[in-house]
């Protein structure tokens, strides 16, 4: 075993060396042919590398501008207090946010760390490690940056805290532009991409209204490891690229691992992308089990600076890591060309997934774990295979993210011509992708170099990765719209690239076997023609639109929440307990300090369960029934919201108060028809009406249009 993996890493020295050696010999007989000096050719290529990067930074940098823009013209945030600005940061944005105020309020960094560890200032009863509940790693490291360079005096907290979100998304579309850069070999795809991933802005990005949602700090990281990967599963790459290429994937997987909860289902996505590409004989086998190394690093590391967190130990992609590893090894430890090497290839597929269903199976019964069971609930009743009546599982239904995609979402693509060029090129990848998988089934070796006449694209094992996942995560997409934002920027990407590589055009064009036409010719011209035609078509049309929403002045103006903020600030006890539903308890969180009964978080079971209780007070129950549930949680203000008591939604049976009806058996239904009944009234409305025994149990305190505030009394007062 030791023998063969000195000779495998020998080989990869000697193969590494050898195309060391070989690329400048095939550039000079290159060069020699069309009358070029290597010195000529150095000049030229360095040009390309530098005007490419000059735009891909620059790109990134403009988006960024752009977004700071946008923000500012849409909430007016500089001319407002801290106060209004805080509000505009909403549900778990706002909790984000607040520890993020916490950290630099501390007297240490180190003294912050340990009450965000063992918090028990935010929740009432309850102390949480909030740096491992809610992945706080990124308002650390913001902290830590905000302090460690001196920017008390030179920037506010919150314009340091935004603008380092939207500089990693500069980041994130320079990625895509590095990626789509080299898969193509031309820079214009790259800024066809970015054009496209900022007129698609609605689909590509949630960054518009959550701006501090860890998707947003992570999903950078995760397309720098994309770029990274592309390059690294290229053929005939030199070693010092290769190598820094390898650095970047093992750093960028990590941070991004580290910056968000559910990192690893994405690297699991990812991992089946380069287990099929493997299977299939389409990529270099040592290249692809580097990369499970490296994510066999990441989860252990994960698991470690993440206070031990089980659920990256029963996660799906270990458990299909490891079962690819262990398949590898046995592998290696049969003779080749014998017939239970030949066996075992036709079965590796069937052998790696049943390994690992069974790992995973085995980890998850031995290993104590909090692995959020509700989303296995709500993967079991989405796909039919269940039905509920619970609150919890029917709100997280009803969310517009975790449904299909609407008919709007494919009409904006298409419109921006996305849809239809991004079609064009996976139709075209694919067939030339099934041709390759048929020749290595035949027994036909791959080529060591494709060349622009062979027409051959599905031979490239980047191109193959790229087409593999966009389909997993296109899959993903349309079973719930809130997965696009996943999606989209890879098809961006993809279809960037397509229009602008000589070589898919090649590859369609030996398909069709022109002969008026010299192919090689019509290919280079069309990869030059077809984008520049796009792109002015996009200038053309939607340019004036994002010029108009940058100088079109927008008002985000909450006055209620002001005010009732302000109340709670000047009148309410620094010991109160606030109750109401989660979303408004992040903002009071944030904007006051006060503590909460509950928060908008959906990964803890108790925290879920407070969440659907203190709802009872939109819902037909009895003033005691919601007294004791009130009191449970040691609340001494009950707000309620005039839209939730009041609400008139969409889509009927999705309004808090029909799930709450429906949860409780207040709802009957009968051959299609729907029949309420209660003995009590709903009790938003009838505490409004200040009759006992409400008024025994809860006085009102504070009121405006929106909001309700009401003190939970402590002495019951029995007056009728």
């Amino acid at each position: 075993m030791e023998e063969g993996a000195a000779d495998l890493r020998q080989r990869k020295k000697q193969n590494c060396t050898e195309s060391d050696k070989m690329a400048p010999e095939e550039r000079n007989k290159e060069n020699s042919k069309l009358g070029r000096s290597p010195k000529y050719m150095l000049i030229q290529r360095f040009a390309k590398l530098f005007f490419g990067c000059l735009a891909a930074v620059t790109s990134g940098m403009m988006y960024a501008v752009y977004l700071s823009t946008y923000h500012e013209r849409k909430f007016w945030f500089s001319s407002r207090q801290e106060l209004e600005r805080e509000i505009t940061f909403q549900g778990d944005s706002a909790i984000y946010y607040s520890f993020y105020k916490e950290l630099l309020k501390a007297p240490s960094f180190e003294r912050g760390v340990y009450e965000l560890t063992h918090n028990n200032k935010t929740i009432s009863l309850k102390t949480i490690n909030a740096v491992q509940q809610m992945t706080l790693y990124p308002e650390l490291i913001a902290s830590v940056l905000y302090q460690a360079s001196g920017s008390e005096e030179v920037i506010e907290p919150v314009y340091f805290y935004i603008g380092i979100v939207f500089g990693l998304q500069g980041i994130y579309v320079t990625a895509l532009f590095v990626t789509s850069w080299v898969m193509s070999g031309t820079w214009l795809a790259g800024m066809l991409t970015v054009a496209w991933f900022i007129i698609n802005r609605t689909d590509t990005t949630r960054i518009d209204y959550s701006i501090p949602s860890r998707e947003n700090w992570a999903l950078p990281y995760f397309a720098c490891q994309v770029a990274a990967l592309t390059g690294y599963l290229k053929k005939n790459l030199n070693c010092s690229a290769e190598k820094f290429c390898y650095l970047l994937v093992n750093a960028s997987t990590y941070t991004f691992m580290m910056m968000w909860e559910y990192s690893h289902y994405l690297l699991f996505v990812q991992a089946v992308s380069l287990f099929l590409l493997d299977s299939f004989a389409l990529a270099q086998t040592e290249k692809v089990h580097e990369v499970y190394r490296i994510y066999l690093f990441s989860v252990i590391m994960g698991y470690l600076l993440q206070f031990e967190n089980s659920a990256l130990l029963v996660s799906p992609l270990l458990s299909l890591v490891v079962a690819l590893m262990l398949s590898k090894s046995l592998q290696m430890n049969i003779k080749k060309s014998t017939f239970a090497s030949r066996l075992l290839k036709v079965m590796y597929i069937y052998l790696v997934l049943t390994v690992a269903v069974t790992l995973n199976f085995l980890l998850k019964m031995f290993i104590p774990h909090k692995e959020n069971e509700h989303l296995l609930k709500f993967i079991e009743v989405k796909l039919g295979l269940n039905t509920t009546k619970n609150f919890t599982m029917n709100w997280l239904l009803c969310q517009e993210s975790l449904q299909a995609p609407s008919q709007d979402f494919f009409l904006r693509l298409t419109q921006s011509s996305l849809l239809p060029f991004y079609i064009l090129v996976l139709i075209i990848c694919l067939f030339s992708v099934t041709q390759v998988i048929f020749r290595r089934f035949c027994g036909e070796p791959l080529k060591e170099t494709v060349k622009l006449e062979d027409g051959r694209i599905g031979e490239r094992p980047e191109i193959v990765y790229h087409v593999i996942h966009t389909i997993l995560l296109g899959c993903l997409a349309m079973c719930l719209e809130g997965m696009k934002y996943l999606w989209t920027p890879y098809v961006c990407m993809l279809a960037a690239f397509g229009v602008c590589s000589p070589e898919l055009w090649m590859t369609l064009f030996k398909w069709l076997r022109l002969k008026a036409v010299h192919p090689i010719l019509l290919a280079l011209i069309l990869s030059m023609a077809v984008p520049t035609i796009i792109g002015f078509s996009l200038w053309k049309e939607f340019f004036p639109r994002i010029m108009t929403e940058l100088t079109e002045l927008q008002e985000f103006y909450d006055p209620d929440t002001v005010e009732l903020m302000t109340w709670i600030k000047r009148q309410a006890p620094v010991a109160a307990v606030f109750a109401g539903s989660p979303q408004l308890m992040g903002v009071i969180k944030l904007c006051t300090g006060w503590m909460v009964s509950s928060l908008p978080l959906y990964n803890d079971d108790d925290l879920l369960k407070r969440n659907e209780n203190i709802y009872q007070i939109y819902s037909k129950r009895s003033a005691e029934d919601i007294y004791k549930i009130l009191t449970s949680y040691k609340a001494n203000f009950l707000v309620i919201e005039d839209s939730i008591c009041n609400e008139v939604g969409p889509v009927r049976g999705c309004r808090v108060k029909d799930l709450l009806d429906i949860a409780n058996g207040h709802v009957v239904c009968e051959e299609g028809d729907n029949y309420a009944y209660s003995k009590y009234g709903r009790f938003c409305h009838e505490i409004k009406m200040n009759y006992s025994p409400y008024v025994n149990y809860f006085t009102r305190v504070y009121w405006n249009r929106s909001y309700f505030v009401y003190r939970i009394n402590t002495v019951i007062s029995f007056q009728s």
